[in-house]
């Protein structure tokens, strides 16, 4: 159930249960007064819906049906869904069908592979690092959560990562972190 249903359903037995304990007595106050505890929450509800979810949310909500199950797979949804902030580099499912072709693998052997956790944060950079800093960074290389580098370019005015990798979007919003889509897999050095 939605956050948002489930605050209506707790406003309005609230309210069910004040207007019972107060009876014919008080009924104008009370129900202005539940009234108003409604449409706080309501009002709090929306500018919730107006933030972001988490980078696991975001990834959801924008069809990475790949990078979600292998997510999940690798146990790292707690992880993506933690504090951060995280930068996460996010192939499209496109890349995902493309590195499986290349590695002779089916998605089920990718998600029960013992290496999916190390691909995964491979993908993965700790704080926010948005399009401008990406771009500002170009030469260079950044940590990522698993250890090892990536080098981070700029080609015709778009950020690539490794050489192979290119942003197609950039600076989706979460409230955890900041995602870029990117049209490859990264593999880490072996």
């Amino acid at each position: 159930m939605s956050k948002r249903f489930l605050r209506l359903l707790s406003a309005l037995l609230a309210f069910t249960l004040l207007a019972a304990a107060c009876g014919d007595d008080d009924e104008d106050t009370s129900t202005t007064t539940t009234t108003e505890a409604i449409e706080d929450d309501m009002a709090e509800e929306d500018d919730m819906a107006d933030e972001p979810g988490t980078i696991v949310d975001v990834a959801i909500a924008n069809d990475f049906t790949t990078l979600v199950a292998a997510v999940q797979a690798a146990g790292l949804v707690d992880t993506l869904s933690g504090e951060g902030p995280f930068t996460v580099f996010a192939p499209t499912d496109d890349a995902f069908a493309a590195a499986l072709a290349d590695l002779g693998l089916s998605a089920d052997e990718l998600l029960a592979s013992d290496g999916l956790a190390d691909i995964l944060t491979y993908h993965v950079v700790a704080g926010e690092v948005d399009a401008a800093t990406a771009i500002s960074l170009d030469g260079q290389s950044a940590t990522t959560v698993n250890g090892a580098d990536i080098d981070i370019s700029v080609v015709d005015g778009s950020v690539v990562i490794n050489g192979t990798a290119t942003v197609v979007a950039a600076d989706v919003a979460a409230s955890n972190g900041i995602v870029h889509v990117i049209d490859a897999v990264l593999l880490p050095p072996a």
